[in-house]
């Protein structure tokens, strides 16, 4: 029978008893470069750590082994750490390194020791408690979105109209930084409130059906909605020069199909918190590492 799995919360919690690390067993599979310091700091707890999936160093990382085998990584883990940009439609994690596609099957997580925990990538609009861990990696996501809009772009930010579809902790903190650039910020949210901060913070707030009147004056959209919002109705009304950049988690917020046949560019902007990965990589750790001593601590 395959142990029970539970995914866990992150929440701070006394120090009731200490925690032997050296008897943990903690199964890395697939992400990026984050996972190198993610890894690299598990291992120094102590813990027994294993990884397949992510960029592997040259010089490796000290009492990491890395394997071959996505299920050996996980046989007799205590704990297995999926990438934050988390489980994609098709049931694959995110490891653009992987020499193959990283299934997380019921035979692979039967081959864990009960009772086994699996921690991943979360969406912060559904785990509000995480918002802390989600600003600190939010600087590294927006410079990563900079230099996309840099490299794709024949305009500057400066004086450009943008809008920010969806006021959550990125879109929020990415409105702040292209209202500081120059740009002529425009916020697209449901919700009330998140439209008088943005109002607050120098943008031009919206209803998400005023999109598509909004849409043939702007230059660049910036999705942050895990669901469709950026459909048929808005893109053909872009201008063809417009740039399209979805930052959500899958399924995302544009229709992509849609814009490759409307000849529009647009790029799922992805894994951007790797772009510090060192950074960015502890910051997570800091996050996984409360959620493992919450589990431990709480009663069985």
């Amino acid at each position: 029978m395959a142990p029970a799995i539970a995914i866990g919360v992150i929440r701070r919690a006394a120090d009731m008893t200490d925690i032997d690390w050296t008897k943990l067993v903690i199964g890395m599979l697939g992400g990026d470069r984050r996972e190198q310091e993610i890894a690299r700091l598990a291992a120094a707890t102590g813990a027994q750590v294993r990884a397949h999936g992510f960029p592997w160093p040259e010089g490796g990382i000290a009492g990491v082994r890395h394997l071959d085998d996505s299920s050996a990584v996980l046989a007799g883990a205590q704990f297995a750490l999926f990438p934050i940009p988390g489980i994609a439609a098709s049931g694959a994690l995110f490891a653009p390194a992987a020499p193959a596609p990283i299934m997380p099957t019921r035979a692979m997580l039967a081959g864990m020791a009960a009772p086994a925990h699996i921690i991943l990538g979360i969406a912060i609009h559904e785990y509000e408690w995480d918002r802390a861990l989600m600003l600190r990696r939010t600087p590294a996501i927006i410079e990563g979105l900079l230099r996309i809009v840099i490299e794709n772009t024949a305009i500057t930010i400066h004086d450009a109209t943008v809008c920010v579809i969806g006021q959550g902790t990125i879109g929020a903190v990415l409105a702040r930084y292209l209202v500081a650039l120059g740009a002529h910020t425009h916020v697209a949210a449901r919700n009330p409130e998140q439209r008088a901060a943005a109002y607050v913070a120098g943008a031009t707030p919206h209803l998400l059906d005023e999109l598509p009147a909004l849409a043939h004056r702007l230059d660049m959209v910036f999705s942050t909605v895990p669901s469709r919002v950026v459909g048929i109705d808005i893109l053909e009304r872009l201008r063809k020069s417009a740039l399209l950049v979805d930052l959500a988690a899958p399924p995302g917020g544009i229709d992509f199909d849609a814009a490759q046949r409307l000849g529009l560019k647009a790029i799922w902007g992805r894994g951007l918190g790797s772009r510090a990965p060192v950074t960015v990589g502890a910051s997570q750790w800091g996050g996984i590492r409360e959620r493992i001593e919450a589990i431990l601590r709480s009663p069985r």
